[in-house]
């Protein structure tokens, strides 16, 4: 995965992407708001110090004030700017991953305001691997950084192309940088350090095992039961299509869509194994195949997920993904999807 965002990063922009950036840039300096690409998916970017600029970010995405937002930096050189007391192995991530999609939390700096933070002394940070999130960070100017969410209504699902967030936010961004589609189209992984601890508040786009290898050190997933710090993407509910959705494994999730059928509501079933529907003949449950390599699964997810709304199904069946570590953010965003979704029966 690596090699392929940095081989991104070196792309060189058009003469009309720079200057779609260049005017972002100046849209952001005078206070307001531009969506922009980014590796993971789509960023709703305002200047981190202008309160007016951030505020329109909460009131956009209809997002509690308390929910913090992550700060996108455009070199490793100033991470010291807007962070203190780095541990070591934050410095090790950063150089091993950034530009990348890892959002390291780290203590923040005087530098960074509240309305940013939700009040904590934390603050979430990450470099885009993506050419027009770069141009854009560089074009803002000396000590300018983007407070950025995904570019989209709080609790539904992120955006991984331009015309995602047209649809959902249209208007009232002031501008959209188109980037094509994002290569990981999930979220980033966050990070936190408890003294020598090193712990995944979110899974993302770097596994587990890739921080472990980078570290020489264990790297744990925190309980959600004992977790008390705010980051972005937590909550228990989150990443949801309006279509409720359930998860199921491979080998009930076919009889759990004839019982819904029978019941006259519109299934779609998603599968990523051999799972197939052919023991099954109704022709009525609509079925998407999904890629069994998680990442190809993980860069169409959220773009399946806004079809199927679109579609009008009345219940979306998702297949369980595998109980392994490269799995592991699909799992979480299914899961938290299912748990925003209302119970119908």
């Amino acid at each position: 995965m690596k090699q392929v965002q940095h081989a991104r990063n070196k792309a060189k922009l058009t003469p009309k992407q720079q200057e779609h950036v260049t005017t972002a840039a100046r849209i952001l300096n005078q206070g307001g708001t531009v969506a922009f690409p980014t590796e993971t998916v789509y960023g709703l970017g305002a200047d981190v110090n202008n309160p007016i600029a951030v505020r329109k970010i909460y009131d956009i995405k209809q997002r509690p004030p308390d929910h913090p937002l992550i700060v996108h930096i455009g070199d490793i050189s100033q991470l010291k700017y807007w962070a203190q007391a780095i541990p070591e192995s934050a410095w090790k991530l950063a150089y091993t991953f950034w530009p990348g999609p890892l959002t390291l939390i780290l203590q923040r700096s005087h530098q960074v305001p509240d309305s940013v933070t939700g009040g904590q002394n934390t603050v979430g940070i990450r470099i885009p691997a993506h050419p027009i999130a770069l141009a854009l960070l560089s074009e803002l100017g000396s000590g300018k950084a983007l407070a950025a969410p995904s570019a989209n209504r709080f609790g539904r699902i992120s955006p991984t192309t331009a015309l995602h967030v047209q649809q959902e936010l249209g208007e009232k961004v002031d501008m959209i940088l188109e980037g094509g589609a994002c290569e990981v189209g999930l979220e980033s992984t966050i990070v936190c350090f408890d003294k020598q601890l090193v712990k995944i508040l979110r899974p993302g786009g770097i596994t587990g095992p890739e921080l472990e290898m980078a570290l020489n050190l264990p790297v744990n997933l925190a309980s959600a039961t004992k977790q008390t710090m705010r980051a972005p993407g937590l909550l228990p509910a989150h990443y949801a299509p309006v279509t409720p959705l359930r998860i199921y494994p491979a080998e009930q999730i076919w009889q759990q869509a004839i019982i819904l059928t029978a019941q006259k509501f519109r299934i779609l079933v998603m599968t990523w194994s051999n799972a197939d529907k052919s023991q099954f003949p109704d022709k009525t449950i609509e079925h998407c195949a999904m890629p069994a390599d998680p990442i190809a699964y993980g860069k169409q997810l959220y773009a399946r997920l806004r079809q199927f709304d679109e579609e009008a199904f009345d219940y979306l069946l998702i297949e369980s993904p595998p109980s392994h570590p490269s799995w592991l953010a699909i799992a979480d965003r299914l899961q938290r999807a299912s748990n925003h979704s209302s119970n119908k029966y």
